[in-house]
Formats: structure tokens, C-alpha cells, sequence
């Protein structure tokens, strides 16, 4: 089991890195309750600063495109 040998094949994880797009949001948040004890009552505005962006990043807005070996894979199928 495996790849084939001469097959075209990136690495998902090397590239996963790239984009954090709600880090900003969940480090405030963070930092607001190592700040007040684990009050959430203090942290209701970087609580839902952070809840907006997650929503916003939700898989149901986007179109599934597949992996990128996946394209890759396909668009050596054309080129043999």
C-alpha cells in the first residue's frame, strides 16, 4: 500500500500552517481570562469577537474543493 513511485504528491501538513485566521482572536481572548481569573463575565466582548470569526470560517460557507493530491493525482491522469 502507499504511492506510486513517480506519482505527484504534496505534503498537507508542511502547507496546514500557513493560514490562522482566528489566532489574533483567540490569543485576546485567552490572554482576557488568564487576566481575570477564568471570569468569562469580563471576556464577553472578546468572546464574541472570537465566536464571529469562527463563524465566519465555517466550513458551510465554503465550496468543498478536495485535497490538493487529489487535483494533483487527476491532473496527471491527463498528461499520460
Amino acid at each position: 500500500m502507499g504511492r506510486k513511485a513517480d506519482a505527484l504528491y504534496i505534503n498537507p501538513k508542511k502547507f496546514g500552517s500557513l493560514t490562522k485566521p482566528c489566532m489574533k482572536e483567540m490569543t485576546t481572548f485567552l490572554n482576557c481570562l488568564a487576566l481575570n481569573k477564568i471570569n468569562e463575565e469580563k471576556c464577553v466582548r472578546q468572546k464574541d469577537l472570537l465566536n464571529a470569526c469562527m463563524d465566519a470560517q465555517s466550513t458551510m460557507n465554503r465550496k468543498p474543493w478536495g485535497s490538493i493530491n487529489y487535483h494533483l493525482q487527476r491532473l496527471n491522469r491527463g498528461r499520460k
